[in-house]
């Protein structure tokens, strides 16, 4: 289970890193159908793509800890949860998204409780065992 979080804790880094320079660098046109949404609308991705790169940081320093701090896990958990939840209400509100969008709400509701679960995976492993390749034959 400790491999795991930390494989997770690493992914989730690198894809929000990627995913926030991306809608960085690209604006309006990293958004399916936003395309002639105007330059606020723009402003507004490019900013909240820093935002993104920021947070991909985050999971990035946590995962470069021995071990993985379990309250950072879950705060960043928390945060992508929220996320998940923004775009429920979005889809109450307005109905549903381009596919894409709603395939993202999907992983943004069904990671966190993994997260939540695996959050003390290297904090309860004994700490000679942490990062120690598995026995094998």
């Amino acid at each position: 289970m400790a491999r795991t979080l930390r494989l997770l804790t690493q992914l989730m880094g690198w894809a929000c890193v990627t995913i926030g320079l991306y809608h960085v660098a690209l604006g309006n046109a990293a958004i399916p159908g936003a395309g002639s949404a105007g330059t606020t609308v723009d402003s507004w991705g490019r900013f909240m793509g820093a935002g993104f790169v920021g947070y991909g940081l985050a999971w990035l320093w946590a995962a470069r800890q021995r071990p993985i701090p379990a309250r950072a896990v879950r705060w960043l958990a928390g945060v992508f949860l929220l996320g998940g939840m923004g775009r429920l209400l979005s889809l109450a509100m307005h109905g549903w998204p381009q596919w894409f969008q709603s395939a993202l709400a999907v992983i943004e509701l069904g990671l966190p409780p993994v997260l939540f679960w695996l959050a003390d995976a290297e904090e309860r492993t004994p700490r000679s065992h942490v990062g120690a390749a598995p026995a094998g034959p």
